[in-house]
């Protein structure tokens, strides 16, 4: 799935990306290191891997299941 980055915290590699729909989702600093990323621009394409959400802090995807996001690293042609 691809995201546009919205927020990014680089003291605790936090942040939002913004789904096509314009729905923020949390990720984490688990799924931020599993990109392998070093620092994440508001505005970049990213590319992002979910697994199904059973707590609260979740987005929202096709046909409304939860799910959390699990990596995040940029989008590449």
């Amino acid at each position: 799935m691809h995201a546009t980055a919205y927020t990014y915290d680089p003291d605790t590699r936090t942040g939002q990306v913004l789904l096509d729909d314009g729905t923020p989702v949390p990720f984490d600093a688990a799924a931020f290191d599993a990109g392998q990323l070093r620092l994440l621009r508001p505005g970049q394409r990213v590319r992002i891997e979910t697994e199904p959400e059973v707590t609260g802090r979740e987005g929202t995807g096709p046909g409304g299941t939860a799910f959390r996001i699990t990596l995040v690293t940029l989008q590449t042609l």
